[in-house]
């Protein structure tokens, strides 16, 4: 059981060093980061790294679900596909812990907002 982090920054002039220092400070040992869009999946080789990566009983934590996803529709399958791994999902700063009924509650309520 590990916690994994993922930072994310949209383009090469922004810096994730905060998002990173969170992430440690959560306990992540291990943090993949990269510097590209979050509105598609393509072409995110970190997020895709860690998903092949992590096992049952693993967290992936993030800073905010936005950090994970832009589209509610990439946030939904990257969700899909961590259940189905049996792996958890945090956000740092939003109560988001997919281990706890309240925290599946709030990620499905920014679903409805998205």
């Amino acid at each position: 059981m590990a916690l994994y982090g993922y930072a994310r920054v949209s383009t090469n002039d922004q810096d994730f060093t905060l998002q990173e220092q969170a992430l440690r400070a959560a306990g992540c040992e291990v943090i993949r980061a990269e510097k590209v869009t979050g509105t598609s999946r393509t072409g995110r080789t970190e997020l895709q790294i860690l998903l092949d990566f992590l096992r049952r009983g693993d967290t992936l934590v993030v800073t905010r679900i936005d950090r994970l996803a832009r589209s509610i529709k990439d946030l939904q399958d990257i969700v899909f596909t961590l259940k189905e791994q049996g792996v958890t999902l945090k956000a740092t700063e939003q109560p988001i812990d997919t281990r706890s009924a309240a925290g599946k509650a709030f990620l499905d309520m920014l679903g409805v907002f998205a």
